[in-house]
């Protein structure tokens, strides 16, 4: 059995800022406090939270969808979840609708809700506004 994590957010920043935001290494680097090596290209590996994160990136669609194969490092080796991040416009900027599916069900504490929205949506929506 796997787990999934869904999560949909409202930030002030049109969808490419948002884009932008996740697949820069700085500005990914800058919001979640850690290393990271993105990238801007489908198959193409990355890393983030000093490589305690990594993966490669399945489809790219700029300011629209960025789904990424995403494992955590503690997780069995070659095991991936699958991470979607759907970017659509609303009136005061964009509704980001996130989904995980694949995590393991044996793995604590590696994906939840929670830790996205402390390490993620959180610092993301106070660097977009910050950048704003």
């Amino acid at each position: 059995m796997c787990k999934t994590v869904h999560d949909e957010i409202e930030l002030r920043a049109r969808p490419r800022a948002v884009y932008d935001a996740y697949l820069d290494s700085r500005s990914h680097a800058k919001f979640t406090g850690a290393p990271a090596r993105m990238s801007r290209t489908v198959g193409r590996r990355f890393s983030a939270g000093g490589n305690y994160i990594s993966g490669y990136n399945l489809d790219l669609v700029p300011g629209k969808r960025i789904v990424q194969a995403w494992r955590a490092s503690e997780w069995p080796k070659g095991v991936y979840s699958v991470v979607t991040i759907a970017l659509r416009p609303v009136r005061n900027g964009t509704r980001l609708v996130f989904d995980q599916r694949g995590i393991p069900e044996n793995v604590e504490g590696a994906s939840t809700t929670e830790e996205w929205a402390q390490y993620y949506w959180a610092p993301l929506k106070e660097y977009l506004e910050a950048s704003g």
